[in-house]
């Protein structure tokens, strides 16, 4: 098995989307570890603040296949690839690590783990052991050196059952 760690992201209906992303993932690969659920102000762009975590699976599922996988269920989820890269959105899905040989060609670990406090920080809550490959440090130490000023976020209670 391989441990595959994504972020989930939205900015659009986000409590709802998020649940139901959470939701069909556990229906597709059973157990989930999820972080804390952050709000944070958009980036790149003026609009409404998202709402992001991050999930770890553990998966047979080659890479290609996963991320196939991922796109079809962002769009289900509404997700609109005609926007500039930097809007709103009903969801935003992206694998961050991967722990496993694999020739699909993406590259892993995703650029956006140190420069996102929304990345970081529940990547770092859900594997703070765990080693960055191009930088040798944790992913906790690499939160703690991260300049929190940068970006600002805090955790939220969210409501996983929608009432």
């Amino acid at each position: 098995m391989t441990i595959l760690a994504l972020n989930i992201g939205s900015n659009i209906n986000a409590q709802e989307n998020i649940r139901l992303a959470v939701n069909t993932l556990r229906t597709e690969f059973g157990e989930l570890n999820c972080s804390k659920v952050y709000e944070s102000e958009a980036v790149g762009f003026e609009g409404d603040n998202f709402l992001n975590l991050v999930v770890t699976i553990e998966t047979k599922r080659a890479l290609r296949e996963l991320r196939n996988y991922l796109k079809k269920l962002e769009d289900k989820l509404g997700r609109d690839r005609t926007q500039v890269k930097f809007s709103g959105r009903t969801m935003d899905i992206d694998i961050l690590t991967y722990e496993s040989d694999d020739d699909s060609n993406i590259e892993l670990p995703r650029a956006e783990i140190t420069e996102n406090a929304f990345v970081l920080q529940p990547l770092a809550e859900l594997l703070p052991d765990e080693l960055h490959d191009k930088f040798g440090l944790t992913y906790a130490v690499l939160w703690q050196a991260y300049d929190k000023s940068a970006q600002r976020l805090w955790p939220i209670d969210f409501d996983w059952q929608g009432d």
